[in-house]
C-alpha cells in the first residue's frame, strides 16, 4: 500500500510540477506585454459598442494601455500596406472581415493563434496560424414590419420573386460581403453556377433598388419605409433596432451568408507581445462575453448571443461560412456578375 501511494503521489506531484510551465508562458506573456505597456488596435467594430469597452476591460485586467483606430476592412487594409511599404508598421493587431487575406499576400500578418482559442471549433481559425475569427457578422434580409405582416415576409430564395416585391427591395450595390455581391456569392454557392445564374437573372426583374451605402444604411432606410425588404443585411442590426422600437425584423433564410471578423497579429509589430496578450484576452470567455454584451455574436459556442436565434448552427438556421480568403478570392467574380446582371 505504501509502494502504491507513494507510485500514485509521485504521479500526481509530476503532474502539477508539468503545469506551471504551460501557465509561465502566460506569465512571462503577461509580464513582457506590460513591459510594452501599451499596443495599437486597427479595428473595424463601433467604438462606443465594442471598441472602447473593449479596451478598458483589458487595460483593466492588465494595465496595458490599448489605442484604438476605428475604420472600415478596406481602410485598415490601405492603411497597414502604406505603412508596410515605408517600413513603419503602427499597428500591433488589426481586425475586419476583409483586410487578413489581402495583407498576408504583402506579408504584413505575423502567424499566432493564441491557447485561449484552442477550444474553438477549427473553422474559426486560420489552418496556417494567421487569423483567429473573433464573432461573427449573419447577413440575411429584413423587413419594415410596418409595410410587411410578419407572416406574408418572403421565406426562401423563390418566395424573393414573387411579383409582389418588384421595386419594393433594396440592397447595398458595393462589391462587399455585405452587399449584392456577398448574396449573388451565397446564391451561386449554394445552387450552383447554372442554376445560380439563371435565379440571379429572374431576380434582376425585380427592379432592385443598389444603394451606395452601408448595409446598416440600407436598413436604416427600410425602416424610414422607403423600401418594404433589405437583403443582405446584418441580422443582429435588425434585432437592436427593433428593441428600440423600429419595425424591425430580419428573416433566416436559408442558407444566409456567415462571415469572420478576424483578429491577426501584424508583422513586424512594434509591441508584439501586448499584442499577442490582447488576442488571447479577447478569445477567452471573458473577451467573447463582451461581445455578447454588445450585441454582437460570439464565436464561441459556450457564450450565446443574447440572442440565440441570431446564430447559425445552433439548431436554429443554416448558413454558409466563409473565410476571409474565400471571400478575397471570390468577391471580384461576384462583383462582376453584379454589374453584369443587375447593372
Amino acid at each position: 500500500m505504501r509502494r502504491a501511494s507513494g507510485a500514485l503521489i509521485a504521479a500526481f506531484a509530476a503532474f502539477f510540477l508539468a503545469q506551471p510551465q504551460a501557465n509561465a508562458a502566460s506569465e512571462a506573456l503577461i509580464q513582457a506585454a506590460k513591459k510594452e505597456g501599451q499596443l495599437t488596435w486597427y479595428t473595424t467594430q463601433i467604438v462606443n459598442q465594442f471598441a472602447r469597452p473593449a479596451a478598458e476591460a483589458f487595460q483593466k485586467k492588465y494595465g496595458v494601455r490599448v489605442n484604438y483606430i476605428r475604420a472600415d476592412s478596406n481602410e485598415v487594409t490601405l492603411r497597414l500596406q502604406n505603412e508596410g511599404k515605408a517600413g513603419r508598421v503602427q499597428a500591433d493587431v488589426f481586425d475586419g472581415t476583409g483586410a487578413t487575406a489581402a495583407l498576408k499576400k504583402d506579408k504584413l500578418v505575423a502567424k499566432y493563434i493564441p491557447e485561449s482559442a484552442e477550444r474553438l471549433p477549427a473553422r474559426f481559425k486560420d489552418k496556417d496560424g494567421y487569423w483567429v475569427a473573433t464573432n461573427l457578422y449573419v447577413l440575411s434580409p429584413g423587413f419594415n414590419t410596418d409595410l410587411v405582416k410578419k407572416g406574408t415576409e418572403p421565406k426562401t430564395f423563390q418566395d424573393l420573386l414573387d411579383p409582389k416585391w418588384r421595386g419594393k427591395i433594396a440592397w447595398n450595390s458595393s462589391v462587399t460581403p455585405s452587399g449584392a455581391a456577398g448574396f449573388v456569392g451565397v446564391v451561386l454557392t449554394h445552387m450552383g453556377e447554372e442554376k445560380g445564374m439563371a435565379y440571379l437573372r429572374q431576380l434582376s426583374g425585380q427592379k432592385i433598388t443598389g444603394l451606395q451605402v452601408a448595409a446598416r444604411q440600407v436598413l436604416d432606410q427600410v425602416i424610414a419605409g422607403e423600401y418594404a425588404i433589405a437583403l443582405n443585411i446584418f441580422n443582429n442590426h435588425a434585432v437592436i433596432s427593433a428593441s428600440k422600437g423600429a419595425p424591425s425584423a430580419w428573416i433566416p433564410m436559408e442558407p444566409s451568408l456567415a462571415v469572420f471578423s478576424c483578429l491577426s497579429l501584424t508583422e513586424g509589430a512594434p509591441r508584439p507581445n501586448a499584442g499577442k496578450l490582447f488576442i488571447d484576452f479577447l478569445m477567452s470567455e471573458e473577451g467573447q462575453k463582451l461581445y455578447r454584451d454588445a450585441d454582437y455574436l460570439p464565436v464561441d459556442p459556450a457564450v450565446p448571443p443574447k440572442d440565440p436565434s441570431l446564430r447559425p448552427g445552433d439548431g436554429t438556421f443554416q448558413a454558409i461560412f466563409m473565410t476571409p480568403e474565400e471571400i478575397f478570392d471570390n468577391l471580384p467574380k461576384w462583383g462582376a456578375v453584379y454589374k453584369d446582371i443587375f447593372r
